[in-house]
């Protein structure tokens, strides 16, 4: 078993997740977002989506990018089909 990195629960069901030179070891999904997941810069919420990046500042939606950068084009990366 192994032991979650967040919350310390040793769990048969652990799985790990690789970010370039870091491994890191969780038990819930729940977890591995409070830890790794960003943070948008201007509204403070967690960004589990694509989110939108502006000048290497991350933000959960095109309206949060957009108030915060000034960048009026600042667009949510989600493609219609029809």
């Amino acid at each position: 078993m192994a032991k979650c990195e967040v919350c310390g629960n040793d769990y048969d069901k652990a799985f790990e997740v690789v970010t370039g030179d870091s491994r890191h070891v969780f038990d819930s999904f729940e977890c591995a977002i409070a830890r790794l997941a960003p943070v948008c810069e201007h509204c403070g919420c967690k960004v589990i989506g694509h989110g939108v990046e502006v000048d290497a500042r991350f933000y959960c939606c095109a309206h949060c990018a957009r108030q915060a950068s000034g960048n009026k084009e600042a667009k949510d990366r989600v493609e219609t089909h029809a």
